[in-house]
């Protein structure tokens, strides 16, 4: 594959369509195009191929990322959402399928993604591919914990 073909079908996926390209809050924006996402899609996934599919395009993400990385000569590009897709399918895992509980999810994931406590900075601090995604996991993780955390004691 030569590389503008690459290029194009990297920046294709790695913004999700584009939506990265919004001049303001495309992380925000990735984030609520992953969630309407989740909300089409889950009622046909059981809980272990969600849980695959999240991990596919998480190291389909990376390499899509290092393309971009690469040519954009940028270590961070804000254009690259695919990170926040996979951040916010592992916030969603195991959340009821409702608006609610899925708004919930977006809501703490955006918080611990844009404020970065802890190890979600640490990750961010790589400056590579795999640091550019790990963060948004990390962030996922996070707002999946708490998000499990509410469901059970019944908020």
């Amino acid at each position: 594959m030569n590389s503008d073909i690459r290029f194009k079908f990297s920046e294709f996926f790695g913004t999700i369509c584009y939506v990265g390209h919004i001049p303001f809050a495309p992380g925000t924006f990735g984030s609520l195009v992953a969630l309407i996402a989740w909300y089409y899609l889950k009622p046909f996934l059981s809980d272990p191929l969600f849980l695959l599919i999240t991990g596919a395009i998480f190291f389909f993400g990376i390499v899509v990322t290092d393309i971009l990385i690469t040519v954009w000569d940028d270590e961070d590009p804000k254009q690259v959402v695919i990170d926040e897709w996979v951040g916010m399918w592992i916030s969603l895992y195991l959340v009821p399928h409702s608006i609610k509980w899925g708004l919930i999810a977006f809501i703490l994931f955006r918080i611990f993604d844009i404020f970065k406590p802890g190890p979600v900075q640490a990750m961010d601090d790589m400056h590579d591919a795999t640091g550019v995604m790990m963060d948004d996991v990390v962030a996922g993780v996070l707002a999946c914990l708490l998000t499990q955390s509410l469901l059970y004691f019944k908020f």
